[in-house]
């Protein structure tokens, strides 16, 4: 799938996310964990912001000056809502410019979207992005070698690809960052995060 096609599937089902149903939880422990090696304050950056808010009204508690960025219309509609006086980017991280460095970027559950022959490009222009000292939390499926599926999720098709952890880890030390956390936060599920800083 492309990334347009992946987008047109969030539009469909956005609400799922902003509803009281939905895990308002979900990433946030990890997000503090990461935030313990980020500097106390600055830009942060959400990027596959979608339309809970949680991370974005995390980063915000925490004294950052946070931006969100999404492929979904739908998706930042409900997040406008929830975060009004927020600076919202309507685009696609593959073609993106950065208009700045930021000094914590949040990619949960997001990146895994962008197709597999563009991994690499956008976890290298992610690392650019950071702050000497910046602090980047992105999920990856936990696997070892690269890979890609499509299942269907609320009734939407979806695309999912992973490098795999080896590349991942060398890409990131390729980058001029290091990992300073990786964890199978849900195992036995093959959901992976990782916390990279700057050099």
């Amino acid at each position: 799938m492309t990334t347009t096609q992946t987008a047109a599937s969030y539009d469909q089902i956005a609400s799922h996310w902003a509803e009281e149903s939905f895990n308002h939880e979900n990433g946030i422990a990890q997000h503090k964990r990461a935030l313990r090696f980020a500097p106390a304050s600055g830009r942060a950056l959400d990027v596959g912001c979608g339309s809970s808010g949680r991370i974005i009204a995390l980063l915000q508690k925490r004294g950052y000056d946070t931006e969100g960025l999404d492929f979904s219309v739908e998706m930042l509609a409900l997040a406008r809502q929830k975060h009004p006086n927020t600076v919202f980017h309507h685009a696609d991280i593959c073609t993106w410019q950065f208009p700045h460095a930021y000094d914590f970027i949040s990619a949960w559950d997001s990146i895994w979207h962008v197709p597999l022959e563009h991994h690499a490009a956008v976890l290298e222009k992610l690392c650019a992005a950071l702050a000497p000292g910046g602090v980047l939390i992105f999920t990856s499926g936990g696997v070892d070698v690269p890979d890609e599926v499509a299942n269907p999720c609320h009734g939407q098709p979806l695309y999912h690809a992973a490098l795999g952890i080896p590349e991942l880890l060398r890409l990131i030390d390729r980058f001029g960052c290091t990992c300073r956390h990786l964890e199978y936060d849900q195992h036995p599920e093959l959901h992976l995060y990782l916390i990279v800083q700057k050099s």
